[in-house]
């Protein structure tokens, strides 16, 4: 069994009763398949009036003779309507053709059934799967998505979810309902004529072989479509959302350029795939009359010459042979499919296995107050290989204001990235009262903490559903105090719908210092005891780094603070500053302290001074 089939069957065992039911409608539509087949026998007899005449009504002699039993009794029914004056051969007819046409009701009642239970197991494994692959995307740590793509990530969400909806679950038809329309099609041709029916043995697996060598190379293919579909995907989002980079800088022809190269591979792979699948249908039909052209030719001897077998047997034997094409042509057909997405199963399963690195641990605690201080202890850590901070340690007392300053790439950021674990420490350790982070819930050691990024980052909503991410239950008098605590309020109470104005995706309605005064305004409602702020003034002009200066300082009043700064301006009240240097500290002191020693400090304010 393949291996993912194997992972998806734990998804459809929650809908066991949906399978089942599906399962004992799928047999009760190949029995009257066949069934209906068979009835076209009595029908012609009657027509030709040759029909067996059984006088005696027959006597029931177990499961073995169920079918001569059955036959010899509808032969009985017909035998006295035929011969009583007030019927006659009239109603014998309409009786036959009566029980074909009520066969043929019952076969696509239970198809219907079959149908509709299969659904709701496809469509709940479809719902569930998506609940996985998003509660997964959202759990993996920062560092998977320094690594992937976005767009392949979403396309594997999204189209390789479908696919394995749309493809996989056929595998139900494969395994029960087409091959048992086959099997009892072939019971009820051997009961005819068993020469006949050894060619029938001969067609199935020559097919079956045939079918195969066709579709061998198409799960490969398969996943390189879908591989591309993912990259497509990236493009798209990429572009949209450089869309302003791209068109100053004229770039859009080499934006073309890529997204048609893309699609171009993919009609390529998607033609390739498709022709194989077209493939298989005609092929399979045309194996199918190829056997029933030869079974007319040899049925036909046995009619004409021999005349061991009857015409109108030999009709109903050739509609039960071509009984065995529909389903024939299915299984081929869905084969293909199923290696779609038998393909599609491996991309979505890739994601859902990846292993999260960073989780809270078995015994994990609850982080509930901070009280003492952070204590950031011998810390060394690498994105790849080379260090970005080497033998690092300091400690910040509650309530203290520390800064951390230094060029681009002295691992200022990085500090951000560890105190919150979106990354772990190599070596080394983080503690928060005592308390390593990595022994504390990830819930309650974020609850502690309050982040400002650089990058303002908003979502496509209303001014109140942005601030309200850390704290969903509050009031709308709370958010317009953290408007205010944000310097926001003003620009805010001036907009048409106030805080329940949309601002658009990723904020775009609004100025660069209006959407990080709302981030400001976020961490205040959220009201941590831990503020961390990741140069949250440095992409601002010196109005909007004013406001939001003035904004900043009033949320760190009382709170323990962590500032990452560019601009030197922004930290000269802090209560200590770190100045950083690949990785490791040079200097520490106040600012005072440090532009006395006339060090790194002060050669970088200098420097700023003279930028200004």
């Amino acid at each position: 069994m393949d291996e993912n089939l194997k992972k998806i069957i734990p998804f459809a065992k929650k809908y066991k009763v949906h399978v089942i039911w599906n399962i004992i409608h799928n047999i009760l539509y190949a029995l009257f398949a066949t069934l209906g087949m068979v009835l076209i026998f009595p029908v012609l007899e009657v027509l030709f009036d040759k029909q067996k005449k059984v006088l005696a009504e027959p006597v029931y002699t177990g499961i073995t003779h169920v079918g001569g039993y059955a036959k010899d009794l509808l032969f009985y029914h017909i035998t006295r309507l035929m011969e009583d004056p007030n019927y006659g051969p009239n109603f014998a007819l309409m009786l036959t053709v009566g029980l074909v046409i009520f066969t043929f009701l019952l076969k696509n009642l239970f198809n219907y059934l079959g149908l509709q239970h299969l659904m709701k197991v496809k469509n709940g494994v479809l719902r569930d799967l998506r609940e996985r692959m998003f509660s997964k995307i959202v759990e993996l740590p920062v560092s998977y998505y320094s690594e992937k793509r976005k767009g392949d990530v979403m396309a594997r969400m999204l189209g390789d979810v479908n696919e394995v909806q749309n493809s996989f679950f056929m595998i139900l038809e494969l395994i029960v309902k087409e091959p048992l329309t086959i099997l009892f099609s072939i019971i009820a041709m051997l009961n005819i004529s068993f020469k006949l029916t050894l060619f029938v043995f001969i067609f199935i697996p020559i097919s079956g072989f045939i079918i195969s060598k066709i579709g061998k190379s198409l799960k490969s293919k398969s996943i390189k479509a879908q591989q591309e579909n993912g990259y497509l995907i990236s493009v798209v989002e990429e572009t949209l959302s450089g869309l302003k980079v791209v068109k100053s800088y004229n770039a859009e022809g080499f934006f073309k350029k890529t997204f048609f190269d893309s699609i171009s591979r993919l009609y390529k792979l998607t033609n390739s795939i498709g022709k194989k699948n077209n493939l298989a249908s005609p092929m399979s039909e045309f194996m199918g009359i190829v056997v029933i052209s030869i079974l007319l030719v040899f049925g036909g001897n046995l009619v004409l010459v021999d005349q061991s077998l009857s015409g109108s047997l030999f009709i109903a034997y050739i509609a039960l042979a071509y009984n065995i094409l529909t389903p024939a042509k299915a299984i081929s057909k869905a084969s293909y499919q199923v290696k779609n997405g038998l393909a599609a199963a491996e991309r979505v399963f890739d994601v859902l296995e990846v292993e999260n690195e960073i989780t809270d641990k078995a015994q994990a605690v609850e982080l509930e107050d901070f009280t003492k201080e952070i204590d950031i202890n011998n810390v060394t850590f690498a994105y790849g290989e080379e260090p970005v901070l080497k033998n690092f340690s300091i400690k910040i007392p509650k309530g203290k204001t520390v800064a951390l300053v230094g060029q681009s790439g002295s691992g200022k950021s990085t500090i951000a990235n560890l105190l919150t674990r979106f990354y772990d420490v190599s070596q080394g350790e983080i503690t928060i009262d005592g308390h390593n982070i990595k022994d504390v819930t990830m819930a309650s050691l974020r609850n502690m903490t309050g982040l400002v990024t650089q990058d303002s980052i908003m979502f496509n909503g209303s001014i109140a559903d942005n601030i309200k991410i850390g704290k969903q239950d509050a009031t709308e008098a709370e958010i317009v105090e953290a408007l205010k605590i944000a310097n926001a309020f003003e620009f805010v109470s001036q907009l048409p719908e106030g805080i329940h104005t949309n601002i658009g995706d990723a904020g775009n309605k609004l100025s660069g210092g209006q959407k990080q005064r709302l981030s400001i305004a976020r961490a205040v409602l959220k009201n941590p005891p831990i503020m961390i702020l990741d140069e949250a003034t440095s992409a601002l002009d010196t109005e909007s780094e004013r406001l939001v200066q003035d904004a900043l300082e009033r949320m760190m009043q009382n709170r323990t603070s962590v500032v990452i700064a560019h601009r030197l301006s922004t930290i000269q009240k802090a209560d200590h500053i770190i100045v950083m240097q690949r990785g490791q500290i040079v200097e520490q002191g106040t600012h005072e302290e440090l532009l006395a020693k006339q060090g790194t400090y002060a050669k970088l304010v200098s420097l700023q001074s003279f930028e200004s």
